[in-house]
């Protein structure tokens, strides 16, 4: 089976005694690679000379790229992305790119060339955030962008964010990354502490978003549901919660997303509580990643 294998591989001009994959025109393996995932045309660019140049072909990987890929290079020094082939241009895009202060980053999927977006909680206006009876900056490891929003304690706890960018047309989910308790490091172990843990299970929290064009959605719970032992498992855990979903289309230039959550029922304080990011992700990835379909 290996000496047929072999065969098939190299083709007429190599050892082999019939035609193989070495023998396709490389136009008609570019025209198979249209129909396949990054991955997969890497995978197969190891095969022969004929697959490396379709793989290296720039109208394959412009395939691979969004119809605004040029939105996001212009997020980049031109130097960057200057002379680039479209295989090195989706490697590019598919790192992070900053933007907005580095407080707001994209990237590409790595298996669908889709549009992701992050957006830290420096990019919101956080009630109180200026006052550090409230709330503290903590630098750490776990968050993109370096630092999260600690809330110590308030009354009137409200988290809002704006974002504006052309989305390319797509169904897209949009959740908060919030972590219950003070998590750090001591002795190269994580550790969580719960000292201003309070107030999360007496009201639920609001999370909405809306667009210009009369798309909306909210959610409500409570974040520290501790009297259910189900529910216990969020204390000192990254859990992303799920504001909702919104349509994009082809005749959207720009969109305008703004998204909210808020606990503002002053009858109790809130406190205990770091604020990561918002994810902006099309919905169907996100299915995937929770089912641990991607990375």
């Amino acid at each position: 089976m290996g000496a047929s294998l072999s065969n098939l591989t190299e083709g007429a001009n190599g050892s082999g005694m019939g035609p193989g994959l070495g023998d396709i025109p490389e136009s008609c393996v570019a025209c198979v690679f249209m129909y396949l995932t990054p991955p997969e045309i890497c995978n197969l660019a190891r095969l022969n000379r004929a697959f490396r140049g379709a793989a290296s072909s720039d109208a394959v990987w412009e395939s691979k790229l969004p119809p605004n890929y040029h939105d996001l290079l212009d997020l980049l020094p031109p130097e960057r992305y200057q002379n680039l082939s479209k295989k090195d241009i989706f490697a590019l895009l598919s790192r992070p790119v900053p933007y907005d202060d580095a407080n707001k980053v994209l990237w590409l999927d790595r298996v669908t060339g889709r549009v992701c977006m992050s957006i830290s909680a420096k990019a919101m206006a956080i009630t109180g955030i200026e006052d550090r009876r409230y709330w503290n900056w903590i630098p750490t490891e776990e968050s993109r962008f370096h630092v999260v929003a600690y809330l110590q304690q308030i009354w009137w706890y409200e988290v809002d964010g704006v974002v504006k960018f052309p989305f390319p047309a797509d169904i897209y989910t949009l959740s908060f990354r919030l972590h219950i308790g003070k998590f750090a490091k001591r002795l190269g172990r994580r550790v969580c502490n719960f000292e201003h843990t309070h107030g999360w299970d007496i009201k639920p929290v609001r999370f909405e978003l809306s667009t210009p064009d009369g798309q909306q959605a909210s959610y409500e719970c409570c974040l520290d549901q501790t009297a259910h032992d189900d529910a216990y498992h969020k204390r000192g855990c990254w859990v992303d919660y799920k504001v909702g979903e919104f349509i994009v289309t082809d005749a959207d230039p720009v969109t305008e997303v703004r998204f909210s959550m808020k606990q503002i029922d002053c009858t109790h304080s809130k406190g205990g509580l770091c604020v990561d990011s918002v994810f902006i992700i099309p919905s169907n990835l996100k299915e995937r990643k929770r089912k641990g379909v991607l990375n």
